[in-house]
């Protein structure tokens, strides 16, 4: 665990007090790599109960496992005296802990958040979508699961976890309505899409509605829910050292059940989940159907979580088993047939098809002759990506920002990957930063492609919404990705392009235009994830110990093989 023994004495300096770390433990992360950092900054280190390799849970488990509260009796035992509440950062500090001074839209990004803070019943459950008054309200008045995960990172590290775990138990509560869309019913661990609290001024009454997708564009279920709870619900874990939530039986009952839906057997020839369109933070029509990059990092990131927060009881057990089984068959998968880099792009130029046969080189029998023109250009000598999706006869090139990012934090890209995406970003600055941070994709469809894929979406035209809109709260995504390649300074560089802009223009959901110059043409003004998104980048960046709430380190038994199999076998 990271032990962080450091105070800011008058002239910025840092040495001697006890600090609370909001990490258990982040063995793999080099501090030395990072520029400007802190002087006599450190760290004892060992390992934490929740990063331990594969290896180390048996395939078929032990004979004579650990009994239950053995684990957790370790468990308890490796977190004395770790957790020391009421660190905070941002606008109730008048300085923060590494000596920097804190940015002038801090206390308004903080007053701004806490004024989105839905309360049911007296206590805070969540946070809106968006303040913006001026337009509709649509379902921005809502809290989504995705759309609140940046602002309960923030909470977290600024000491105030209840109003996240608040949030966890509600949603937990809405997984067990029963979910029907028209006749037919919903799997029973689908979490919400969003939720909103209905007043009755006159039964003075307070009720929660919910929506699972049956009130959703294009009624869509989200696929993303389930993995941003259990992401979130590690996070809180590794945050305030509670283990009491994630033990309790609903959250482990609410746990299985979200894995039952992603894990259980059916016609599926690839380990990657099979989704509709629409049914993650792209959630309108974008032609991300079948195997979209972010759902498979969520998938993965999700995974890893649940690995550690299960108990090792009869239930667990059988879930455990299969998770390692899955996390093999799909690390193998995504950075085999995901990946592409100079060499790989390449390769696919040569490709031959209708190969039949085990010794298929070509296995999804992609035609070259669909290699869309602007990635030879787009990609630089040294650098790589995750493509956004592969399935039969099918590769979408798209940069995904998101599923890019996850893949980086939960170590399902390796060390040599991230560093690859990461050059990637350097490289295509102008293209995935410009003058707003960041494009959720690249690059935009247009014309008859546009006329297809979206079915003339008049919100997704080229440059514009998902359609290759800048979203200022990938700011984090980027914040985090980049503290764990040891590259802060290209989140620096990020920020403050944001901070020129971000707060006058009004902390807007979305920006339009190639370069995001625009702020977009049906952006909400105050988006809740926009304002939350800067914080937690900023909060990341002032102490990197943050990132042990939402990082993995790498395991070595996940490691690929360096070569591509001709044989299918994984």
């Amino acid at each position: 665990m990271s032990l962080l023994s450091v105070d800011v004495s008058q002239n910025g300096g840092i040495k001697n007090v006890d600090s609370s770390s909001s990490v258990f433990e982040m063995e793999e992360f080099d501090f030395s790599r990072l520029p400007d950092r802190p002087r006599n900054l450190n760290m004892e280190r060992q390992r934490s109960f929740d990063e331990r390799s594969l290896a180390e849970i048996p395939m078929g488990l032990s004979p004579h496992p650990p009994s239950r509260a053995d684990n957790f009796n370790r468990v308890l035992d490796h977190l004395d005296g770790i957790y020391s509440p009421g660190r905070k950062s941002g606008f109730n500090t008048p300085r923060s802990h590494f000596g920097y001074e804190p940015h002038p839209m801090t206390a308004e990004a903080w007053e701004t958040l806490r004024r989105s803070l839905v309360y049911f019943r007296g206590r805070p459950v969540g946070t809106i979508a968006a303040l913006d008054n001026s337009e509709e309200k649509l379902n921005y008045d809502q809290v989504f699961v995705r759309d609140f995960v940046p602002s309960a990172l923030a909470f977290l590290m600024n000491g105030e976890p209840e109003i996240v775990k608040n949030f966890l138990l509600k949603t937990l509560r809405l997984q067990s309505w029963e979910k029907k869309i028209d006749r037919f019913q919903l799997g029973e661990g689908v979490m919400p899409a969003s939720f909103k609290v209905l007043h009755d001024p006159v039964r003075n009454t307070e009720t929660l509605i919910a929506d699972f997708g049956e009130s959703a564009i294009g009624r869509v279920a989200p696929v993303d829910s389930g993995f941003w709870w259990i992401i979130l619900l590690r996070a809180y874990t590794k945050s305030t050292g509670d283990l009491s939530l994630a033990e309790m039986p609903e959250c482990q009952k609410g746990m299985r059940l979200i894995l039952s839906l992603c894990l259980s057997e059916g016609f599926d020839t690839f380990p990657t989940l099979l989704c509709a369109d629409g049914c993650c933070m792209i959630d309108r029509r974008m032609g991300v159907y079948g195997y979209p990059i972010e759902i498979q990092a969520l998938f993965f990131m999700a995974l890893r979580c649940a690995l550690v927060l299960l108990k090792q009881d009869t239930q667990g057990k059988e879930f455990i088993e299969r998770i390692i089984k899955r996390l093999h068959a799909l690390s193998y998968h995504m950075r085999s047939y995901f990946w592409l880099d100079l060499k790989q792009l390449n390769d696919i130029y040569r490709y031959k098809t209708e190969e039949y046969s085990h010794t298929a080189v070509n296995k999804f029998n992609v035609m070259p002759d669909s290699l869309p023109e602007w990635v030879f250009d787009f990609m630089p000598m040294h650098g790589g990506y995750f493509i956004g999706n592969v399935g039969p006869s099918k590769m979408d090139f798209r940069w995904f920002c998101l599923g890019n990012c996850i893949a980086i934090l939960s170590s399902l890209a390796t060390p040599e990957q991230a560093t690859a995406i990461m050059d990637l970003i350097e490289s295509r600055w102008e293209e995935l930063v410009g003058d707003m941070p960041l494009k959720v994709c690249y690059p935009a469809i247009e014309n008859h492609e546009w006329r297809i894929v979206t079915g003339c979406d008049p919100k997704n035209t080229r440059w514009s919404y998902h359609n290759g809109g800048s979203w200022p709260v990938l700011l984090w995504l980027l914040t985090a990705a980049c503290i764990k390649t040891g590259r802060p300074q290209i989140a620096r560089r990020a920020i403050e392009l944001a901070e020129a802009r971000l707060s006058k223009d009004g902390w807007p959901e979305y920006y339009d235009g190639k370069l995001g110059r625009y702020i977009g043409k049906q952006a909400r003004r105050y988006q809740t994830w926009s304002i939350s998104g800067y914080l937690v980048a900023k909060m990341m960046l002032e102490d990197p110990s943050h990132l042990g709430m939402v990082a993995h380190e790498e395991d070595k038994q996940l490691k690929p093989v360096l070569k591509r199999s001709s044989s299918w076998t994984v």
